[in-house]
């Protein structure tokens, strides 16, 4: 892919493809899928200043009761601010890296990061009607799966938007939380979200991830004997 070679984690499809965990040996597991903006750092619209990361509370203490259940935690998100121009994939590095320190601090780790900077009204070469792995398109949760192993019936995902809830249900997860923070609370996301439950598809609801530790079905199973 042309345009930033020196990041060696954009794939030959263009997308930010970051594996921090290599898979397991021990075969498939579920994972913890998560939106980025809005459900683990606080939205900035259009994100791309390393000193305006902030995590949300609850973010770290919900990563670190999956990384004890030895559960991956992915974050999977749209980057159009990238196919747009508005920054480019060295400031999303800054950013990934403040992310990441963050995290550190709190002592939690992701297991892997995606992220798709195609658009409708992106310029090229990330201009694209319908990208496969831009959501509610399930590419990223299906790389994902591959890369580490991931047992996608089984995984959940948390997200603010209607989109994100969608891309579960099309990488056929057992389920996913729609929370209110970031874009959570705008007309429709939460109708919409909810309008995505079907009897093999579950849809949570919570304020924000820290309603995630009340008990997360994907948590509490993987850590019970």
């Amino acid at each position: 892919m042309a345009g930033y070679p020196e990041f060696g984690f954009i794939d030959s499809d263009g997308i930010w493809a970051e594996i921090v965990t290599p898979p397991a040996a021990r075969g498939e597991r579920p994972a913890l899928f998560l939106d980025r903006d809005g459900v683990v750092i606080e939205e900035a619209g259009y994100l791309h200043r390393a000193g305006d990361v902030s995590l949300i509370p609850g973010a770290a203490d919900i990563i670190a009761e999956a990384n004890r259940a030895d559960v991956p935690v992915v974050i999977v998100t749209n980057q159009a601010g990238i196919g747009l121009r508005y920054y480019d994939w060295p400031q999303f590095a800054e950013v990934q890296d403040a992310i990441r320190r963050k995290l550190d601090l709190a002592g939690v780790r992701l297991s892997a990061v995606f992220a798709c900077p195609f658009h409708a009204d992106a310029h090229p070469p990330y201009r694209h009607d319908d990208h496969p792995c831009r959501k509610p398109n399930a590419g990223m949760l299906i790389k994902a799966a591959r890369a580490l192993s991931i047992d996608l019936p089984r995984s959940w995902l948390i997200g603010d938007r209607a989109i994100d809830v969608g891309a579960a249900r099309n990488a056929g997860c057992e389920g996913a939380m729609h929370v209110r923070s970031g874009h959570g609370g705008r007309e429709g996301e939460r109708q919409g979200s909810l309008a995505l439950a079907s009897g093999d598809f579950r849809v949570l609801t919570g304020e924000t991830i820290r309603d995630a530790l009340r008990g997360l079905p994907l948590i509490a199973g993987a850590r019970a004997p």
